[in-house]
């Protein structure tokens, strides 16, 4: 029987600024086996505009991985939230349920706390340095002055969505990665990054002018 939370999380098989980060530490693959369950959320995605493949999960602690889970916060569903200490992005799905995903938190992403929309939403974003950036590391981020084309190495992932207050970009950006190993981990750089996979899946979910709400202190009800 295809129960609510199967129907949730198979939606993804049916419908198939920040920075540039350097790796601080290789982290070795773990021997724990990966439910086949989550092999498959996490499979290779061959019909996009560039191939995507699959994260190596034994990096990832499985908390991480994508699921639905109770939720006792009071947003009202639709609502994004994000809890940044705690390294978990909340779609809301109300009656007392999220989806929930995990992860990776830049210095961007605790440069903005409270409420704004998702002014637009982005498939395969180009990405520029901003001038700063340019200033403090000029032949790392000079020659991307004119911007970074859309592709597997361009460091806001598969998709991004832009994050507006009061009409003003906030530079929040919520966006994918291909750096497996940073989810569920505090970064040198960059905003709020999910699993390729999982960026996709919620840029499916939700629409221009959803409400997101950051916290930056662990405010979110324990279920």
């Amino acid at each position: 029987m295809l129960t609510r939370r199967m129907f949730v999380l198979a939606i993804p098989f049916v419908a198939a600024g920040c920075t540039m980060t350097q790796k601080v530490a290789s982290i070795k693959p773990g021997k724990r086996e990966v439910p086949q369950y989550y092999k498959d959320m996490y499979a290779p995605v061959a019909d996009d505009a560039f191939p995507i493949p699959a994260p190596d999960l034994t990096k990832i602690n499985p908390k991480f991985y994508r699921q639905e889970v109770a939720y006792q916060g009071s947003e009202p569903a639709g609502t994004v939230v994000i809890d940044t200490p705690k390294r978990f992005l909340y779609l809301v799905l109300g009656e007392g349920r999220a989806l929930r995903y995990g992860v990776g938190v830049g210095k961007a992403g605790l440069a903005f706390e409270g409420s704004g929309v998702i002014q637009y939403k982005r498939e395969w974003p180009r990405w520029t340095p901003t001038q700063d950036m340019i200033a403090r590391e000029p032949e790392r981020y000079g020659p991307l002055s004119a911007g970074m084309e859309p592709g597997p190495t361009n460091p806001l992932g598969a998709r991004a969505l832009y994050l507006f207050k009061n009409g003003a970009d906030t530079l929040y950006r919520i966006h994918g990665t291909n750096e497996d190993w940073s989810i569920g981990r505090s970064i040198s750089s960059g905003c709020i990054r999910l699993l390729n996979q999982d960026i996709i899946d919620l840029h499916r979910r939700v629409q221009s002018g959803t409400r997101v709400v950051v916290l930056q202190q662990d405010t979110v009800p324990a279920a």
